[in-house]
């Protein structure tokens, strides 16, 4: 990379930061420099694997567990062909059913969030109760074969951490907590919980999942696509770890690119970030290349005045982008202040299509009220901007995964600033293929 400036950064080490969150460089894995087949993401066949051996054997993010503090309180997600309804029980348990009538298939619940006493489906009223228990089948005489086995909806594997509900289509699935490790250490000092929602929306783009997950992995592709972000971010200058099926990058905050020439006034997009420290750029007297350690500085003095508890932290954490990738799909840009959450869904039928959800999180400082939560919107890419960062990266997937179906177009020629894609590839390949024998390509 031919660059000639690099920002200053100490990251911390194990002994000075030991109850907080890693930041110290892990050594990177040795995967190769193999093409990763674009089929990949343009196969039926291969989404087809994916959902057998993928989708319903691992764990998947459900939720908001704010959105369930009372029994009753439920949330009906939908991942592929699946719906699922997870309910909030009288003991305070979660607990996860399919969203499914076992009488003729009726949903019971339409995608979203509710409260309900008992799960009466429209059709013909049998009724289930919060556990998944038939508790009424309209004339019961007339089946002389009884309910269905059981007599209750199947249930999955479910549970809450870090301020999320998770569910898992696997009856076999490893524990919560082993399959998220070491998310746990990481993600905890941020105190997620004590964000608010800011933003809920379900957007439908013309591209493979994966695709999804692959712009939010590596930040090679700013000075393409997000050439602005270049005046707020240093691109060059990531940090990228891989933890077994999960992974991060930080990135620099608060400071420019080494691909652009040192401005001599604040860029607007760092004045932002100074204003939301509560500092006044106009009375700003450092240079532009000290004000991320500044910003760092002002926010440790000044945040319990604020209301902000930063003690978890280190110095970086007030100011960096630690974006982190829960596999398979969950990605989040984690701030000090603020989570931008990612969940990439996989359509039913078409490789070439899924949902992409944007959760926004806001820390709510000590004393000021809990704000309302904002109303969920689903759209299509196009009916309406999501922002222009986001707006740039969905303009641009949908000709990613036009050009993948060409046939001079192999698959995927990852470098070292990717590598997260490539780690990425290979905990799918552990799953899609076990036994570790890949017929063909895909």
């Amino acid at each position: 990379m031919d660059v000639k400036r690099k920002v200053e950064i100490t990251r911390v080490n194990p002994q000075d930061w030991p109850d907080g969150t890693p930041a110290w460089k892990e050594e990177d894995p040795d995967l190769g420099y193999d093409i990763i087949p674009a089929e990949r993401y343009t196969s039926e066949a291969f989404a087809k694997l994916e959902w057998d051996r993928l989708w319903t054997k691992v764990w998947l993010l459900g939720g908001r567990s704010d959105d369930m503090r009372e029994p009753g309180d439920y949330i009906c997600t939908e991942i592929g062909k699946e719906s699922v309804l997870i309910v909030r029980q009288e003991d305070g348990s979660v607990r996860a059913f399919p969203n499914v009538c076992l009488h003729r298939g009726n949903k019971l619940r339409p995608e979203g969030l509710g409260n309900a006493e008992k799960f009466q489906c429209m059709y013909h009223h049998w009724t289930y109760d919060l556990g998944g228990a038939i508790c009424r089948i309209p004339d019961r005489d007339t089946f002389p074969q009884g309910a269905p086995p059981g007599a209750r909806l199947p249930s999955y594997p479910c549970g809450e951490w870090g301020g999320f509900v998770w569910y898992s289509l696997n009856p076999d699935v490893e524990p919560l907590a082993d399959y998220l490790d070491p998310m746990q250490k990481h993600l905890a000092p941020y105190h997620i919980e004590r964000m608010a929602w800011k933003r809920d929306i379900t957007v439908e783009w013309d591209c493979n999942w994966k695709a999804a997950v692959d712009a939010f992995s590596e930040v090679y592709h700013v000075q393409g696509i997000h050439p602005q972000l270049q005046w707020y971010l240093d691109d060059t200058n990531a940090q990228i770890d891989v933890y077994g099926k999960h992974s991060r990058y930080l990135v620099p905050f608060a400071t420019v690119s080494a691909r652009v020439a040192l401005p001599s006034a604040i860029p607007p997009a760092i004045e932002h970030i100074m204003i939301q420290a509560g500092m006044d750029p106009a009375e700003y007297e450092g240079r532009v290349s000290d004000i991320r350690l500044d910003v760092q500085r002002f926010k440790r003095e000044h945040g319990p005045e604020q209301g902000r508890d930063y003690s978890e932290l280190n110095d970086d954490q007030l100011t960096d982008d630690y974006h982190y990738t829960i596999f398979p799909n969950v990605s989040l840009n984690v701030h000090a202040d603020d989570v931008m959450m990612f969940r990439m869904r996989p359509h039913a039928t078409d490789p070439n299509k899924m949902l992409y959800d944007v959760w926004m999180f806001e820390l709510v400082p000590e004393g000021e009220e809990w704000p309302d939560r904002v109303r969920h919107q689903h759209f299509r890419h196009g009916d309406r901007t999501i922002g222009q960062v986001l707006d740039q990266d969905a303009f641009n997937l949908p000709t990613v995964q036009k050009g993948m179906h060409s046939d001079a177009f192999p698959g995927l020629w990852i470098g070292d600033q990717e590598l997260r894609i490539r780690a990425f590839h290979k905990s799918i390949t552990d799953y899609v293929y076990p036994d570790g024998q890949r017929p063909g390509d895909l």
